[in-house]
């Protein structure tokens, strides 16, 4: 509940997904736990919803997601699929126009982001007023799982390198696990003018110009147990072309 208006807050979870039809289960009823638990700071006192943007996935994700909202209720758990796979970015577009929430979760749904972390989210976010709180992997208490070691090279160089051309005030930069106030996620949205995963980046850069506060929360990233891993080599030649870009303009 809201200290200032004393009404019921309410957050709204946006969750992209193609070919999660066997992550998706897990993750809806995690997701549920953790904003319905009564010992986590979200409790009683707040509402949420999850909206599930599916691209037309070809594994039947959306048919898993159909039975899921019969089981969980239409009030948490919203289907806006679309016609096909569009972007990360758009994604968030589409999902945003949906959303009633007054602060809007980002998240993957392969289970790599674990929903056991947004009650420190909630709790960091109540307690400085932040307009961003992201999740990141390079702070004390956070890291990586599962990834080999040229995985992790890359990872690494990349943030480096980011941190090195952009100073961007955020020591994960390429993170999507984000929380955001409403009126910020649309406004940085409203200014982005990147896709795909260059996109999460182009955020904080851009929320860095517009003054926006920012803080972070630990979390350990753990690699995809089911389907395949979406980045490959279209997307880190985006994010060279996108990081150069955002160094010459920014």
């Amino acid at each position: 509940m809201s200290p200032k208006t004393g009404k019921t807050i309410k957050y709204s979870v946006l969750l992209p997904t193609y070919n999660e039809r066997e992550n998706l289960p897990l993750m809806i009823w995690l997701l549920s736990r953790a904003f319905e638990q009564s010992e986590n700071v979200l409790a009683q006192d707040e509402d949420y919803e999850i909206i599930v943007i599916d691209d037309n996935s070809p594994d039947g994700t959306l048919e898993v997601a159909k039975d899921l909202q019969r089981v969980y209720g239409e009030t948490h758990v919203k289907l806006r699929p679309r016609a096909g796979k569009l972007g990360l970015g758009t994604a968030y577009v589409h999902g945003l126009k949906h959303a009633t929430g007054d602060f809007i979760f980002i998240m993957d749904a392969d289970l790599s982001h674990h929903p056991k972390f947004i009650p420190e989210f909630v709790a960091l976010q109540r307690k400085h007023d932040y307009d961003i709180v992201t999740g990141s992997r390079y702070i004390s208490g956070g890291g990586v799982h599962g990834w080999d070691l040229k995985r992790k090279l890359i990872s690494r160089g990349a943030n480096y390198l980011t941190q090195v051309l952009l100073r961007p005030g955020c020591s994960d930069l390429t993170g999507s696990f984000r929380l955001y106030k409403r009126d910020v996620l649309q406004k940085l949205i409203d200014a982005n003018k990147a896709k795909g995963y260059i996109f999460q980046m182009e955020m904080i850069i851009r929320a860095r110009q517009f003054g926006f506060s920012l803080g972070e929360v630990p979390i350990t990233f753990v690699d995809r147990v089911y389907g395949e891993s979406k980045l490959g080599g279209d997307e880190i030649v985006t994010f060279a072309s996108g990081l150069l870009r955002l160094f010459f303009t920014t």
